[in-house]
C-alpha cells in the first residue's frame, strides 16, 4: 500500500522526533552534563510534532518514545519519560495549536509538571529502596527555619508546615520550567515555521529580549 506524500511526512517526523526525544532522556540519566539543557529541551521535539501535523501524530511520537526507552533502559527507567515530559509534550502542544492562552497551558502545565516529578519520586524511592521525600522535606525544612529566623519567630516549624514548604518547592520549580519551556518554544518554532500563541501582555517585557 503506498503512501501519500504527507503520510510519509508525518512518518518520518514523527520517528525522528520521537527518537530524538528518546535520546535527550539517555542522556538525562547517563551523562554527567548538561543536564538542565536536556530537561529543558525533552517535551519539545514532541509538541513540535503535534504543531507540525496533528494530536494522533504526537501520541503516537510519545508512545513511540517510551517503548524504545523501554528496550533501551527497561520497562521501569523507560516510561519515566511519560512523567512529566510525555504529557507536558501533548498537552502544550495541543494548547499551543490551537492558540490558547498561555495562563491556561502555564497553569495546567505546572501541575502536570508536579504531578510528574511526584510520580518519579515515587517510583525512585522504591527503587533505591529509600524514601526521597525525606530528602526534599529535610531542604524544605532548612529553608522554613531560615526563613522564620530572618523575621525573628522563634520555635521551629510542625511537620506539616514543613510538607506545604515541600510541595511549594515543587510548584515553584515547575512554574519557572514551564515558563521557560514556552519561551524556548516562542523563540524557536517560528524559525521552524510552527509558531505558537502570542503571550499576554503581562508577560512580554519578560520576553522581549530574543537570544537567537
Amino acid at each position: 500500500m503506498s503512501l501519500s506524500r504527507r503520510q510519509a511526512r508525518q512518518l518520518t517526523d514523527t520517528a525522528y522526533l520521537a527518537a530524538a526525544t528518546a535520546l535527550l532522556w539517555v542522556g538525562l540519566y547517563y551523562l554527567p552534563v548538561g543536564g538542565a539543557l536536556f530537561r529543558l529541551a525533552l517535551p519539545l521535539p514532541l509538541a513540535l510534532l503535534q504543531l507540525r501535523h496533528n494530536g494522533r501524530c504526537a501520541v503516537e511520537g510519545v508512545a513511540v518514545a517510551a517503548l524504545l526507552l523501554v528496550a533501551l533502559m527497561g520497562p521501569i527507567r523507560g516510561p519515566l519519560v511519560l512523567f512529566p515530559y510525555g504529557f507536558l509534550a501533548l498537552w502544550l502542544g495541543w494548547c499551543w495549536r490551537r492558540g490558547l492562552s498561555w495562563y491556561l497551558s502555564w497553569g495546567v502545565g505546572v501541575l502536570i509538571g508536579a504531578g510528574g516529578f511526584l510520580v518519579r519520586v515515587a517510583v525512585l524511592s522504591i527503587l533505591l529502596g529509600e524514601n526521597l521525600w525525606v530528602l526534599i522535606t529535610s531542604a524544605a525544612s532548612q529553608m522554613l527555619e531560615r526563613l522564620l529566623g530572618l523575621v525573628q519567630i522563634g520555635g521551629g516549624p510542625d511537620l506539616f508546615q514543613v510538607q506545604l514548604m515541600a510541595l511549594a518547592l515543587v510548584l515553584v520549580q515547575n512554574l519557572i520550567y514551564v515558563l521557560a519551556l514556552h519561551a524556548v518554544a516562542l523563540w524557536i518554532f517560528p524559525r521552524l515555521k510552527s509558531p505558537i500563541s502570542e503571550p499576554p501582555a503581562l508577560l512580554r517585557p519578560l520576553l522581549a529580549l530574543d537570544p537567537l
